[in-house]
């Protein structure tokens, strides 16, 4: 049995693609959990829309003080409460591509006997901006594991971007994939990234003062190496982008370059020489 999981709050508010994201998984999933936190709109009511036996809804409260430690918590819960001995994780602002959920089904069936492997890796592709450009520098993880074995020690790390292993919080042994998972996070409608950022505030206080600037600009900031989309969107993405491609508030600032982008351009033109992210941080381990 091959389980989904995710959670989300206030999907509406922050126009997350949470439908989209559920969609995506199930199209290998015999069953998804996702974790419903407490909101102040819909989002309940969003995700009951997805009408698929196979979606199980948790009803939890989420508590802020946790501050992002919060985001491994409730990850773990919809863990907890998955049936399967894998489960694909997928956050409220991502979604799989269809040929990249075939590939993880069928490296799960491939692998599971080997019993090295706790977790799988997806390829990211982060649009920024809008949904016709990528973000590609160092700064943006270009792996990240996305399907794991469940009931075997293996927990969320942190802000849950990743996973870690037993109580010594081990990185995950993991194998690379070429599944594909879309990150929108910072394509949606402007407003709902101010908005974001205002929360991520409380979550990550640390860099309050940071976040607070962003949410001051009436712009994205303009980052190195954009570069152009020009493949294709997952289909179970492709009607919540149409009806957010035209924002005239989204859009990117003029260029100012910074002499620490240097090293972003150095670092990718190695990557491109040799295939090789150097520094790269990665919460797993290859094997």
């Amino acid at each position: 049995m091959l389980s989904g999981f995710t959670l989300v709050r206030n999907a509406v508010k922050l126009d997350f693609p949470i439908v989209p994201a559920i969609r995506s998984v199930l199209e290998v999933c015999d069953e998804v959990v996702v974790n419903v936190g407490k909101s102040e709109d819909e989002t309940r009511d969003l995700v009951a829309s997805v009408n698929d036996p196979r979606v199980r809804i948790l009803d939890t409260e989420w508590d802020f003080t946790k501050k992002n430690i919060m985001l491994s918590i409730e990850t773990q819960r919809a863990m907890d409460a998955c049936r399967g001995s894998w489960g694909i994780y997928i956050q409220a602002d991502e979604v799989l591509h269809e040929r990249g959920a075939r590939i993880l089904k069928d490296k799960v069936a491939e692998w599971d006997a080997d019993g090295r492997v706790e977790g799988l890796l997806v390829k990211y592709l982060h649009f920024y901006g809008g949904f016709e450009r990528i973000a590609t520098s160092r700064r943006w993880y270009r792996r990240e594991v996305r399907c794991v074995r469940l009931g075997k020690g293996i927990r969320p790390y942190q802000g849950a971007q990743g996973f870690r292993v037993g109580p010594e919080y081990r990185k995950i042994h993991a194998r690379v994939t070429d599944a594909e998972m879309f990150h929108y996070g910072w394509a949606r409608p402007a407003k709902a990234i101010k908005q974001k950022l205002e929360i991520a505030q409380t979550i990550y206080p640390w860099g309050r003062e940071r976040l607070a600037k962003e949410q001051a600009r009436d712009h994205l900031e303009w980052i190195p190496l954009l570069r152009d989309f020009t493949g294709t969107h997952p289909a179970a993405a492709r009607e919540w982008i149409a009806a957010r491609a035209h924002d005239p508030e989204r859009v990117i600032g003029p260029v100012r370059f910074k002499p620490e982008h240097i090293r972003f351009y150095f670092s990718d033109w190695i990557e491109r020489l040799t295939g090789a992210r150097v520094f790269e941080f990665r919460n797993y381990e290859l094997i």
